[in-house]
């Protein structure tokens, strides 16, 4: 009798588990506004962001505000699925995105394919940050858009080359908003990362090595 009640209660416990925590992942925690805090919590987030920079001369600022929008820095985002009925009929999910950078299956493809990079995952923060880069860059040839200009850079990762340049945009408002709300944290990790910069000569070890 003890038996079966241990089986049933590790049933509702598994059960319990799977309901609310189907679909989740392990998440950053910290504060999104506070680079500083982001990188001293994941060095190798930063010595990544380095050398995405170096390779597509796409800001770091840039480049990791447009990770806190996209995902808030969860290796496993996804988009929410959309109908079903509880947990029991989960309902679709409205693209293929996934990871750090929310790529889509096709473009993460493209990624790979055009940068010999075959191996990427978009679980994988260097990979992740790694495509950010190339995709600003490829905006930058396709769509003229400056390397320094976060909001429009936003837009064409979000709308893609072509939707960019056909100004799909222009009649959603709300993309608009959070494309601004990009270039406002983009700004704010420009200016955390000069003040840290002006800084360096007076601490003995500095995580701002440029």
């Amino acid at each position: 009798m003890n038996g079966n009640r241990g089986a049933w209660l590790f049933i509702v416990q598994f059960l319990f588990l799977f309901a609310f925590g189907c679909g989740t992942g392990s998440r950053y925690v910290g504060d999104r506004d506070d680079l500083a805090q982001i990188f001293e919590e994941n060095p190798s987030w930063h010595d990544s962001a380095i050398r995405s920079q170096k390779k597509w001369r796409v800001p770091i600022s840039i480049m990791m505000a447009i990770i806190a929008q996209e995902s808030s820095f969860d290796p496993k985002a996804r988009p929410a699925r959309t109908g079903g009925f509880l947990w029991i009929f989960p309902g679709s999910r409205p693209s293929t995105a996934y990871g750090y950078s929310q790529a889509i299956d096709g473009t993460w493809d493209s990624y790979r394919e055009s940068t010999g990079n075959k191996w990427a995952k978009r679980d994988n923060f260097q990979d992740s940050i790694d495509f950010v880069g190339w995709y600003c860059h490829q905006s930058a040839v396709k769509c003229g858009i400056s390397k320094n200009n976060a909001y429009y850079l936003y837009l064409a990762y979000h709308e893609g080359h072509g939707g960019y340049n056909s100004g799909t945009y222009k009649s959603k408002t709300w993309l608009m908003q959070v494309a601004r709300n990009v270039d406002t944290r983009a700004r704010l990790y420009a200016s955390q990362i000069n003040n840290q910069a002006n800084t360096k000569k007076t601490r003995s070890s500095c995580l701002w090595p440029f």
